[in-house]
């Protein structure tokens, strides 16, 4: 694939996603498809589960400057903030220069970098960990354990993670979604999601207590083996944070289109 070629399935990779996440969160939730903009906003405390991408391919500087203003407008019309998503491979070249300006005119900080990741990898083999033992969430305790793992590794609320997933039938019954235990006590996760054709890598999440041991490792590899044996599916994809990268490119993901995160000021 090209670079924007790439940049285009991340992105509706997220759309599809993020459309089963936030809809089973609340049935209600605002997932709309507009010209140039997706929403998907759960509007709940969980900011993860609050979210505007900008969709258009090659989108100049001017286009660019609209699209920002106008979702920042979105935002700005609910009640818990979230983030506005910018894939900047999907920019013209020129207005990749001008977007920190144009983002600061239309009200929105930046927040932190990430990038859209993407491997044809499947099947990998079964994961083993000396330490660990892989649970996969069935009960809403442990729903909410992976949600608390989220919080405390992200730096969230546990209030704010519950809210995300507590009483979820999603992450019970679609997605694969995997506790990584340690002496009785969950340490870490992850959870795979069929989307359009790939299997989608979701909320990996060590306690920063037991960071740096391959533990998010060892749990993604084991979310990924579970999904692709109950799939068949053989490409995956994922969206990372700078610290998680090199975790998923050892896995065999390579990156493609950075991404801009954006709150508002």
């Amino acid at each position: 694939m090209t670079c924007r070629a790439e940049a285009v399935e991340s992105v509706g990779q997220l759309a599809a996603a993020w459309r089963s996440m936030v809809l089973d969160r609340d049935a209600r939730a605002d997932v709309r498809d507009l010209p140039g903009i997706s929403v998907r906003w759960a509007d709940c405390r969980f900011a993860f589960w609050n979210c505007v991408v900008l969709t258009e391919v090659g989108a100049d500087t001017a286009l660019v400057e609209r699209r920002l203003a106008e979702a920042a407008d979105i935002m700005r019309s609910k009640r818990h903030p979230g983030f506005l998503w910018v894939f900047e491979d999907l920019l013209d070249p020129e207005a990749r220069p001008a977007l920190a300006a144009a983002a600061e005119r239309a009200g929105l900080a930046y927040a932190f970098p990430g990038t859209g990741m993407a491997g044809d990898l499947l099947p990998v083999p079964e994961p083993t960990h000396p330490e660990l033992t892989f649970v996969r969430v069935r009960t809403d305790e442990q729903v909410r354990a992976y949600a608390d793992l989220n919080s405390r590794a992200y730096g969230f609320p546990l209030e704010h993670g519950r809210d995300g997933l507590a009483g979820s039938t999603l992450w019970k019954e679609e997605v694969r979604a995997y506790l990584g235990v340690r002496d009785g006590v969950p340490v870490t996760c992850a959870g795979t999601l069929e989307a359009e054709g790939r299997l989608f890598v979701a909320l990996v999440a060590t306690d920063p207590r037991w960071e740096r041991r391959g533990y998010g490792e060892a749990v993604t590899r084991k979310a990924l083996y579970e999904g692709a044996r109950a799939t068949g599916l053989t490409r995956a994809t994922l969206h990372a944070t700078a610290a998680g990268a090199p975790v998923y490119r050892r896995i065999g993901f390579e990156p493609n289109s950075p991404v801009r995160f954006y709150a508002l000021r």
